[in-house]
Parts: C-alpha cells; sequence; structure tokens
C-alpha cells in the first residue's frame, strides 16, 4: 500500500539545505519563464474528508455500467461475459504481477504465461512471432509505426480512416516524434477501405499501410487486396485486429499482413470503464529484433526440465538504453494472463461457436432494426446505420435502461446521423427486439 507523508517547512528548508539551494524558485531556475503558468492554480478549496467522500460518491453515483443497463455500446471496448475461473487462476501466487520481471528466470510461472499468450495471439493472428504484451490497442498500433520506420527508412504512414480513431491519434502523436507523417484514406460508399483512394496514397516514401480487421464501422475489409497494395510500394502492411472475430475470418497473417496488432480487452477483461486491458502485437520472424515488449522463450534447465527465460533482451531499455526498439517496462501481464486464460477456457472450437454467434446476432440486429446501413456488406460484432432522430432514439432508449449504441458524429462528422450498434454473447434476442422496438417508436414520434 502506497504512504503519502506530507513536506513540513522543516523537511523542505532540510532538504534545499543539503542540495545547495535557497528557495524553490531558485530550484527551478532553469525553467524558461515562457513555459511557466506565471499564477498559482485555479483550484477550489480544500475540502474536509468527509465532504470529499461525498463528492466522489455523487460522481460515481452518475456512472452506469453494463450490469445496470442493456447496452450496444462498443467502439473498440465490448461487454462480453468474463467467466469466473479467470479471477481465481489471476490470484494465484505464481501468476500474480502486473510487472515485467528483471531478474526473470526466478519467475517461472510469469514467463509460462507470456509463453503461451504468445503462442496463442500467433495462432490466432497466422504470424510466427508475437511479443508478451503491450500497453493497449492504439500503443500498439504506434509501436507499428516505429517498427516501420526502422525497417524501411521512410517517412510517411498511410492510415485507413477505417481505423480507430485512438489509434489514428496515436499513431499521429508518435509518428511526430519521429519525424514521420500520416496521411489518411476515406472509406467508401460500402463503408470499408477505399482501394483507389489507398493506391493513390501510396509512394516511394510510404513505410506502411494501416488497416483494421473488422473496421470500426464493423466491415469486413478486404485484407489481401489492401496488403498487395502496400507491398506493391515496398511498404508494411500493418493489421490493426480485433481478436474474438478471428476465431470466424482468415488470419491476417494468411492475407500478406506483415504486422498484427490490436486491443486485447475482448479476451478475459472487463470494461472497468475503460481499463486497463492489454494490446498484443505479431510479426513476421524478420521484424523480431525490432518488436517492441518483452520476448518469451522455451528452453530446458541444466536438469533437462522445461523452464522459460526472455530471449533477445538487447533490444530493451534498461541494456540499450537510447538505442533500444521500444521503451516498454510494464507490459500488462496481468490483463495479458486474463487474455490467455479466456483462450484456453474457449478453446478452438468455442472460438468458432462465440464467433458465428456473433454474425448471427449482428445481422439479426442490423435487420431487426430496418435502418438504412451505412456499410451494408459483410459486419462482425458492429454495424453502422442512419437514424432520422438520433436525439429522440437516445432519450426514449436511456429512459428505458438501454444504451443503443455509440455516435459516430463524435469522430466521423460525415455521418451525423450514424449510430454504431455492437453485439456480444450477452445481448440476447430479447434485447435486440427490445432495441427494435425502441427505434419503431422513435421514427413513430417523428412521424407524428
Amino acid at each position: 500500500m502506497s504512504r503519502y507523508t506530507a513536506v513540513t517547512d522543516e523537511d523542505l528548508e532540510a532538504m534545499l539545505s543539503a542540495i545547495g539551494v535557497g528557495s524553490l524558485e531558485e530550484l527551478f531556475a532553469d525553467i524558461p519563464k515562457s513555459v511557466r503558468l506565471g499564477r498559482d492554480i485555479d483550484l477550489p478549496a480544500g475540502l474536509s474528508e468527509l465532504e470529499v467522500h461525498e463528492h466522489l460518491a455523487a460522481l460515481a453515483a452518475r456512472n452506469r455500467h453494463c450490469d445496470e443497463e442493456t447496452s450496444f455500446l462498443g467502439a473498440g471496448m465490448y461487454d462480453h461475459y468474463v467467466p469466473a475461473l479467470i479471477d481465481n487462476l489471476l490470484s494465484r501466487s505464481e501468476f500474480l504481477t502486473p510487472y515485467t520481471p528483471y531478474q526473470p528466470e526466478i519467475s517461472q510461472g510469469g514467463l509460462q504465461v507470456m509463453f503461451e499468450f504468445q503462442t496463442a495471439i500467433s495462432e490466432l493472428t497466422g504470424l510466427p512471432v508475437s511479443n508478451a504484451s503491450v500497453y493497449e490497442g492504439p500503443s500498439a498500433v504506434a509501436a507499428a509505426g516505429y517498427l516501420a520506420k526502422l525497417e524501411t527508412r521512410r517517412t510517411k504512414l498511410v492510415a485507413a480512416r477505417g481505423l480507430h480513431p485512438h489509434s489514428r491519434a496515436a499513431l499521429r502523436t508518435h509518428a511526430a516524434g519521429y519525424g514521420m507523417t500520416v496521411e489518411e484514406v476515406p472509406l467508401n460508399a460500402e463503408g470499408a477501405t477505399e482501394p483507389e483512394a489507398l493506391q493513390a496514397a501510396l509512394d516511394d516514401d510510404t513505410a506502411a499501410v494501416f488497416v483494421q480487421q473488422p473496421n470500426f464501422l464493423g466491415t469486413v475489409e478486404e485484407l489481401g487486396e489492401l496488403a498487395e497494395a502496400a507491398r506493391g510500394a515496398g511498404a508494411l502492411a500493418v493489421c490493426a485486429a480485433d481478436p474474438l472475430p478471428l476465431g470466424v475470418l482468415k488470419p491476417p497473417g494468411e492475407q500478406g499482413i506483415d504486422i498484427c496488432v490490436g486491443e486485447g480487452q475482448t479476451l478475459g477483461n472487463r470494461l472497468d470503464f475503460g481499463g486497463p486491458s492489454f494490446g498484443f502485437f505479431a510479426a513476421g520472424e524478420r521484424f523480431i529484433r525490432k518488436m517492441p515488449g518483452r520476448i518469451a522463450g522455451e528452453t530446458r534447465d541444466t536438469d533437462g526440465r522445461r523452464g522459460f527465460v526472455l530471449t533477445l533482451q538487447t533490444r530493451e531499455q534498461h541494456i540499450r538504453r537510447e538505442k533500444a526498439t521500444h521503451n516498454i517496462c510494464t507490459s500488462q501481464a496481468l490483463n495479458a494472463l486474463a487474455g490467455v486464460v479466456y483462450l484456453s477456457w474457449l478453446g478452438r472450437r468455442g472460438l468458432v461457436e462465440l464467433g458465428e454467434l456473433l454474425l448471427r446476432r449482428t445481422h439479426y440486429a442490423r435487420e431487426s432494426l430496418g435502418l438504412e446501413a451505412i456499410n451494408p456488406g459483410p459486419v462482425v460484432r458492429e454495424f453502422a446505420v442512419r437514424v432520422p432522430d438520433l436525439d429522440g432514439l437516445f432519450k426514449r432508449a436511456r429512459a428505458e435502461g438501454v444504451n443503443p449504441g455509440y455516435r459516430l458524429a463524435r469522430d466521423y462528422p460525415e455521418y451525423e446521423d450514424g449510430l454504431l450498434v455492437a453485439i456480444t454473447e450477452r445481448r440476447t434476442k430479447t434485447d435486440i427486439d427490445r432495441l427494435a422496438a425502441l427505434v419503431a417508436s422513435a421514427r413513430e414520434g417523428v412521424a407524428a
């Protein structure tokens, strides 16, 4: 448990004296005045412990979670069922650490988790090498951009508009830091990446092309075609994939994708108001020395027993410092453990059956709502529709304890009346019919 101990005036004076500084102002003298605030921070008056408790309780009471309402909200985080055995296994002493060990061979349980996790991700993505997790999905996308820079020595990244908005934002932020630019490719009338626009964006300076499968609207992309276009320009093909639909979709690695990354929240991690979760990163073997994060390998000890080690650590910052290929220390190992336990619990057949269930219910929901589809082609888990009176639908739905989905206009102004509806195994036929009834009621209100 962390402890906070206040610094008294006497403590402050003693510390300043010990380092030979007369005041706090003198300590910060090297900070330019142009970047200083120049005034006191505008904070409200302090509160007592009781008042703070009451205030925080009031804020918490404004939240609603998915056990209190029927939620069709997705957009990257999904209300899947988390089996009870996950918490049970996560609490075992040989596994219970969120931190990456610096004397790794002592932590054989943690290393085995990493190794099994890597194996599962490689099988899902169809790529031979996986790391032992990264922070979350957008960080993994940004890390793929840096790998592309190291591999190609080029300075341009091309991102499909169907890539999650948060991933595009992270990619832009990181790219600016390592001297690269990002060009966006629009979606076509079917809600998929426009191939001709992608081809036009490619040039001799393109390091990588980024697409998502399924994309942010739920559209199943033609990965093979997009990957071939990237290869034709000498660029890497990067796919940000939702791991659950990979049970029914062809693995990205079998469609010419060089790097597959993604958000792992759907694998045994609860929503938890947006995190934490974990990201994954898989790639072709030729990229292994440029990949971010830890990689665990299998070996034998001096007695011939199966054991695990961290491999290729010469890529990492605690050894190579500024020459390292990444700066990841904490690797969300506990969340990744939940992911591999979940995949083991489902099994190969269970993963396929869950994917098929999502397909059936998603298409049933799209047909039941009777609204104009923004992406009328094949979809998995999510679909986008136009709602004539979006405000009216939200008002009716929230009054009935239903969250109808995600307003696309928050990230896609071109879909001002767009609604992104997400389906998980927790959304039953009854739930979908209930949403359809609310949509019909809202439409009748508009007609009236």
